[in-house]
């Protein structure tokens, strides 16, 4: 592990660089076998807000990727997510925390092919289009999943693959248990 912690400060991260994340697993606690649905299940992980404060002074832009396939599957409105959404940017803002902005993909995989679902590139891509300076080499992916890692795989990303027990890192270029832990890696 030390080894790979060494190599995020050579490659000089400044505020030319963009940090994407995802959210389920990373900044909030994922409900196994269910989704987050409503504001009364929304939980930041411990230490989330600590460590995107120091993240905020690295990183030039920070956008939020998820793919939100409960709205698909009609478990959920998008006006339930846009009140989590709301209620975490507020805290994130208290917390002297800035998000650029929050791309999500609504479609369910199994009833509507789209190109925004990870691991497509569609988020990225309409991120690249609203914020024209993003260069994804110059960009790190911070996700929980398989998706994530391809995703960022696809764009010539760095990869960060968050995983408590860190057994599986689905071939990321970094590994950690928590973003909290990849933000003192930095």
């Amino acid at each position: 592990m030390k080894e790979l912690k060494k190599s995020l400060k050579v490659l000089q991260i400044d505020k030319s660089w963009t940090l994407f994340l995802d959210r389920d697993g990373v900044i909030n606690r994922k409900i196994e076998g269910d989704y987050v649905r409503t504001l009364e299940q929304f939980e930041f992980i411990e230490g989330v807000l600590d460590g995107m404060k120091k993240l905020t002074k690295i990183f030039g832009r920070t956008i939020i990727v998820t793919n939100q396939r409960g709205i698909g599957r009609g478990l959920m409105s998008e006006e339930d997510l846009q009140k989590i959404h709301n209620y975490m940017l507020a805290e994130f803002k208290k917390n002297g925390v800035k998000i650029d902005a929050i791309y999500y993909c609504p479609h369910d995989y199994q009833k509507q092919d789209c190109e925004c679902r990870k691991p497509k590139v569609g988020m990225a891509l309409q991120a690249k289009k609203d914020f024209p300076e993003i260069d994804f080499s110059k960009s790190i992916i911070v996700g929980d999943s398989r998706e994530d890692i391809e995703f960022g795989r696809k764009l010539g990303m760095i990869t960060v693959y968050i995983e408590q027990d860190l057994k599986n890192p689905f071939e990321a270029h970094l590994c950690f248990d928590s973003l909290l832990s990849f933000s003192r890696a930095i």
